[in-house]
């Protein structure tokens, strides 16, 4: 079920007015999609930070835009001021939720694994799978149990279950999770003879030095 967001359409696009309607707490935003017109809208950040929280990046956001009808969209991209870590704009994609579309959903690992215990080290390389769904059928996550791994033991793509509603599309080859040995510790240094003189090499002795001379008179 879609998550209802109000949105208000934007006229006037000067930067003045956008500005304001930052300050007002609201996010301006574009709604767009094959074969649609652009609309430009603004949204509260607030609500909008709270649905993608709750729901996840790719819930399906029924966006109620002012004197226009309801459309099914997703969150497409949005941009955030680095310096006051607030959201100053978002695009919305108009979905067909009859149609199949390609999306990345985050991995999250669940359980703890048995080598972890021993020392080992668990390592993530991939965050994010590609799958290819119905806008109904994308899940939110998908979790992948490590309880069982040993040091050495990984998780691949291809290890993972089929699923009637999605399909992954990533590369079956790709890791996932695995345990690494703990690294090893460095060898202490050998400081049994570390007070011994050092060697000279090609050092003359007093009496190689004496024979030098007679050789030279």
């Amino acid at each position: 079920m879609a998550t209802t967001l109000k949105a208000n359409q934007r006229q006037n696009l000067k930067q003045s007015v956008t500005r304001e309607i930052r300050l007002e707490g609201n996010v301006p935003s574009v709604v767009y999609g094959k074969d649609k017109e652009p609309i430009t809208v603004a949204v509260n950040s607030i609500e909008l930070l709270k649905t993608v929280r709750d729901e996840g990046k790719n819930a399906i956001i029924s966006l109620d835009i002012e004197g226009k009808d309801t459309v099914d969209v997703m969150l497409h991209e949005y941009q955030v001021d680095p310096l006051r870590d607030e959201l100053i704009h978002a695009d919305f994609y108009i979905v067909n939720m009859s149609q199949e579309m390609d999306v990345e959903v985050p991995v999250h690992l669940e359980g703890e694994a048995i080598g972890s215990k021993d020392g080992g080290v668990v390592q993530q390389p991939l965050y994010e799978l590609a799958v290819r769904a119905k806008p109904a059928d994308i899940p939110e996550e998908i979790l992948v149990d490590i309880s069982e791994l040993n040091i050495g033991d990984s998780i691949m793509v291809s290890d993972l279950k089929a699923s009637r509603s999605y399909e992954i599309t990533e590369d079956e080859n790709t890791t996932i999770v695995s345990v690494t040995p703990p690294e090893e510790m460095p060898e202490e240094p050998d400081t049994e003879n570390a007070d011994a003189e050092p060697e000279v090499i090609n050092e003359k002795s007093d009496e190689d030095e004496n024979e030098s001379e007679e050789t030279n008179e």
